[in-house]
């Protein structure tokens, strides 16, 4: 029964790590994110929970809506597909970002992270590239 416990346990940790990029509410981001989280993805490796924050407050994106398309604990690890409305507030654009992503949790707090998401997408989807295949 433990270790349906701590699942249920990690899985809302990362919810709520994730409602924070509809909220915006920092300090809710700090109750579940470690001072020193190491995150991994896009090709680098940084530490600490500034990082989130400042995705959290991206200046002129807003996150309307968040899908959780799936997520699955065992032990310490949590992974989740994840599909994001954003909308550029200078011009009312929106799209849908997905991402994967994997966190692993100790004392109820999100460590370590990795993942990737469709940055690609979502600057084409914003008009922030043109929407025609790039040429190499």
């Amino acid at each position: 029964m433990a270790d349906s416990d701590e699942r249920a346990r990690n899985i809302e940790v990362v919810r709520r790590y994730l409602r924070t990029f509809v909220t915006k509410d920092l300090a809710e981001l700090a109750e579940v994110v470690d001072e020193d989280v190491e995150i991994y993805g896009s090709g680098a490796a940084v530490r600490g929970r500034r990082y989130p924050e400042a995705a959290v407050s991206s200046p002129g994106l807003t996150v309307l809506d968040q899908q959780i398309v799936e997520i699955f604990a065992a032990g310490d690890r949590v992974v989740v597909s994840v599909a994001q409305t954003y909308r550029r507030d200078a011009t009312g654009a929106t799209t849908v970002q997905s991402a994967c992503k994997m966190y692993r949790l100790a004392g109820g707090r999100i460590v370590q992270f990795w993942g990737e998401q469709d940055t690609y997408g979502l600057l084409r989807g914003l008009g922030l590239l043109p929407d025609e295949p790039i040429e190499f």
